[in-house]
C-alpha cells in the first residue's frame, strides 16, 4: 500500500511538472505572436507619388451681395516677401490679377507687405480699406493677431478672402490653401515608415504662429504619436529659412548623437538641414521637405532619403479666381483647397530643374516661371 501511495505520489508530482513547463513553453511561444501583433498595430504605408487632396467642408458660400459691376479695385495684405516661396506664391497672384486687368475686369490694385509685423499688417489693412476696394485679400502673419482686423472689414460689408494662412475664426467668404494638415501628416506618414515606426526624431517647423507651421505639426505629432517606437528628440522653430534650418540643425547634431531622421515642415529649412550633415561629414538621414528647387536638387545630386510634399505657391493665382467669382455674385467655397504633390524618388525627375536657380518652385504655373527666370 505504501509502495502503491508513493508512486501516486510520484506520477502527480511529474505530471504537475510538465503542465508548468509546457504553460511555460505556451507563455514564450506567445510572445513573439503578441510583439508581432504589436508592430502589425502600427504598420503603415508610404504615401504614393502624386496628387493627394484630402476631404474637407463642402459649405459653400452665397456671394450674391458681394456682386458689383466691373472693373473693380482689389486689395492684398501680405503678411511677407521673407523667402522664395512667398516670392513666388504673390508673383501667381499678381500674374491672376493682371490677366483680369487685360480682361477689363479690374481698374485698380493696391498690394501692402506687413514684413512678418502683425501691427504693421492691422495698419496696412485699414489703410487699404480706405482706398475703397471692392474685395480684400489677406494672407495673416499670425492667426490670432489679424482676426479681429478681418472681421472689421466683413463688417463693413467688404468681402474677404483669405489664402495661404487663416485667421482664426470662419467669419471670411473663402480660404484658400493646400492642406497644411495634410502636408504635415503626408510628411511624418513617410518618415514613418521609413524608419520602421522607430528611432528618434527631430521637429523643424516654420514660423511660430503662423497657421501652416502650427497645423503641419500638430498634424505630424498626431501620426508619430501611433508610434511608441518614435521619440521626438525636438521641436524648434525656423522661420522657413535655409540660414536658420542649418544653424539649428547644426546645434541639434552637437546636443543628440544620435538623430534618425528629419521632419521639416518646407524644402526652405529641410535644404539648410541637410547641409548641416554634409558640412559635418554625416549621413543625412531620412528627411521630408517640400517642391523647393534647392532641396529637390540637393536630393537628387547626394542621392538623399527624401520625401517632397508641396504647398502649392498655385494658390496665389486660385485665390483671383475666387476673388473674379465672388465679384460676380457666384457660389464659391468657404474652404477652397488645392491639391498637395507627393514627390518620391519614383517622380523626382520630373520635377527637379538642374537648369534653373535654388529659389524655382516644381509646382510653378509655366508662365509664372518664365517670367521670373526666363525660362
Amino acid at each position: 500500500m505504501k509502495k502503491f501511495i508513493k508512486l501516486t505520489t510520484v506520477l502527480f508530482l511529474a505530471l504537475f511538472v510538465s503542465v508548468v513547463f509546457l504553460a511555460a513553453g505556451s507563455k514564450e511561444k506567445a510572445a513573439p505572436e503578441k510583439e508581432a501583433e504589436e508592430v502589425q498595430a502600427v504598420k503603415i504605408e508610404k504615401p504614393a507619388p502624386g496628387y493627394h487632396k484630402p476631404e474637407v467642408s463642402t459649405r459653400m458660400i452665397d456671394t450674391s451681395k458681394y456682386k458689383k459691376p466691373a472693373p473693380w479695385t482689389i486689395g492684398f495684405s501680405n503678411a511677407s516677401l521673407s523667402n522664395s516661396w512667398r516670392v513666388s506664391f504673390v508673383a501667381h497672384l499678381r500674374y491672376g490679377i493682371e490677366e483680369l486687368k487685360k480682361q477689363g475686369l479690374v481698374k485698380n490694385y493696391y498690394e501692402t507687405n506687413a514684413n512678418d509685423d502683425p501691427v504693421k499688417q492691422i495698419a496696412d489693412i485699414e489703410d487699404l480699406v480706405t482706398k475703397d476696394v471692392d474685395l480684400l485679400i489677406v494672407s495673416a502673419a499670425t492667426a490670432e493677431a489679424l482676426t479681429p482686423a478681418v472681421e472689421k472689414v466683413m463688417d463693413q460689408g467688404i468681402p474677404v478672402i483669405t489664402v495661404d494662412r487663416n485667421i482664426s475664426s470662419d467669419k471670411y467668404v473663402t480660404f484658400v490653401e493646400a492642406s497644411s494638415t495634410e502636408m504635415g501628416k503626408l510628411q511624418a506618414q513617410w518618415l514613418a515608415a521609413e524608419l520602421q515606426g522607430k528611432g528618434n526624431v527631430v521637429c523643424l517647423p516654420g514660423l511660430a504662429g503662423a497657421t501652416p507651421a502650427e497645423d503641419r505639426l500638430a498634424a505630424a505629432k498626431k501620426v508619430f504619436s501611433q508610434f511608441p517606437g518614435i521619440k521626438i528628440l525636438d521641436v524648434q522653430y525656423t522661420s522657413w529659412s535655409p540660414v536658420e534650418g542649418k544653424r539649428i540643425m547644426q546645434t541639434l547634431i552637437q546636443k543628440y548623437p544620435q538623430i534618425d531622421g528629419v521632419w521639416a515642415d518646407s524644402g526652405l529649412q529641410g535644404s539648410g538641414a541637410a547641409e548641416a550633415f554634409m558640412d559635418a561629414g554625416m549621413e543625412v538621414p531620412p528627411i521630408t521637405g517640400e517642391d523647393f528647387n534647392r532641396f529637390l536638387k540637393m536630393w537628387k545630386k547626394n542621392n538623399l532619403t527624401a520625401v517632397g510634399v508641396t504647398f502649392s505657391v498655385r494658390m496665389g493665382y486660385e485665390a483671383v479666381q475666387i476673388a473674379k467669382k465672388v465679384l460676380q455674385g457666384e457660389e464659391v467655397p468657404h474652404h477652397d483647397v488645392v491639391p498637395n504633390l507627393v514627390i518620391t524618388e519614383e517622380n523626382l525627375d520630373q520635377y527637379v530643374r538642374m537648369d534653373l536657380p535654388d529659389d524655382y518652385w516644381a509646382e510653378s504655373m509655366p508662365e509664372v516661371a518664365e517670367m521670373l527666370f526666363g525660362k
